[in-house]
């Protein structure tokens, strides 16, 4: 491991997590990456490795079979993970927010019932806000619950979730018009749980079939549809309705922690193969690297991917602390985003003409980079969040 993106203060076992993983992603993920990327095939032995090695517990409470590990712990997991395939990190990433959402909203019954096989990935979780007519704009969904008897019952349809035909439980934000007169206190969280696969997977529940994208292959991303599908009123997250905007608006600061994991993991990865490809390529009479054209651009990616770095891992050192986080998760999610497409972009004009060859690995990240600009709310959502935010720190007294 080189200079950039260590951590400080970290425990043993931290420690020996991270290398951990960063051994499994050298051995078992970066060999076979480009074909199973390629082929968009879902990673199905990589995803047993993890299961084995407890990364879908990780961050699940002992009492439950986790190992109770920090946010912290858990975005550099994922930094090391997208270090090798930024897919796979989205394969446990909404695993894990819906296990935050139960540990930290859930009812004592339903952690019982679902934590401890969440922790040995035998439930694996997805979570829903987006639909086709709305992403960043939460309180324009249309999707809803009506409460009928004992039940809930859903009409509407979903967009982009990942994990949507492997998951087997999905937490869905839906409108349940509790009378309040906020619109954000009209949404409740409904545990939805179903079998794996595509097509109607459940009375009244459709999974259609992987949407096709440009990157972040491999990972399935779906939509849901609803039409009249049944949820048991004891699903409801915390079963007090009402409170959904708020549960996901939680979920989303940890979210958006993650995202700036893979944003500092896609970019090592990058200056990685850059500052390896300008030492072997000569041009000149000497090596690409000697050129200070070159050697410049270097500079300027290590810098950018150390600052992001730094800064995902405050954003997760203050929610672990119990802090309100959305500036600095707002910050850290921006910045890494921002950051991960320069240095991809850096180390794509290093490689020439053949970082436009798919035999080469900077492809695949150039392409995988832009998700990072719009996953978990888009650079200007971001930049409202820190504004705001702003303005209630050094507001005018």
């Amino acid at each position: 491991m080189g200079r950039l993106a260590r951590t400080p203060g970290l425990t043993d076992v931290q420690q020996e997590i991270i290398a951990t993983v960063r051994a499994f992603v050298d051995r078992e993920i970066l060999p076979v990456v480009r074909r199973l990327e390629h082929d968009d095939e879902y990673p199905q032995a990589i995803v047993d490795g993890m299961r084995e090695m407890g990364l879908f517990g990780l961050t699940i409470p002992e009492e439950y079979g986790g190992l109770g590990e920090s946010l912290l712990t858990y975005a550099l997991v994922v930094e090391e993970i997208s270090r090798g395939w930024m897919s796979v990190s989205g394969i446990i990433n909404t695993h894990f927010i819906v296990a935050y959402l139960l540990a930290r909203h859930g009812t004592p019954e339903q952690r019982r019932r679902l934590l401890p096989r969440m922790a040995t990935g035998e439930v694996r979780g997805a979570f829903s806000m987006s639909e086709p007519g709305c992403g960043s704009d939460v309180s324009a969904i249309t999707t809803r619950a009506v409460r009928d008897g004992d039940d809930y019952v859903i009409h509407g349809q979903k967009m982009w979730l990942t994990n949507g035909a492997t998951a087997n439980l999905v937490a869905v934000l839906v409108k349940t018009d509790e009378g309040a007169e906020s619109v954000y206190r009209n949404m409740t969280t409904l545990l939805v749980e179903k079998r794996t696969g595509f097509g109607e997977v459940e009375p009244g529940l459709t999974v259609p079939g992987k949407i096709d994208k440009m990157g972040y292959k491999g990972v399935d991303t779906t939509e849901l549809v609803f039409d009249g599908h049944r949820v048991p009123a004891g699903n409801v997250l915390g079963v007090v309705p009402g409170r959904g905007f708020y549960q996901m608006m939680d979920g989303v600061e940890v979210g958006r922690v993650n995202v700036a994991a893979r944003g500092c993991g896609v970019a090592l990865r990058a200056f990685e193969l850059a500052v390896r490809y300008a030492q072997q390529r000569r041009t000149f009479g000497k090596r690409i690297a000697d050129h200070q054209a070159v050697l410049f651009r270097l500079a300027d990616m290590a810098t950018k991917v150390e600052a992001a770095h730094q800064m995902m891992v405050m954003a997760a050192r203050r929610k672990d602390s119990g802090e309100r986080n959305d500036l600095e998760a707002g910050m850290a999610k921006y910045l890494a985003a921002e950051y991960c497409r320069d240095v991809v972009e850096e180390s794509f004009r290093i490689h020439g003409g053949y970082g436009y060859s798919t035999e080469y690995e900077i492809e695949r990240l150039y392409r995988e980079a832009p998700m990072l600009l719009i996953g978990e709310g888009t650079a200007d959502i971001q930049r409202m969040i820190i504004g705001r935010r702003l303005l209630e720190e050094y507001g005018l007294r």
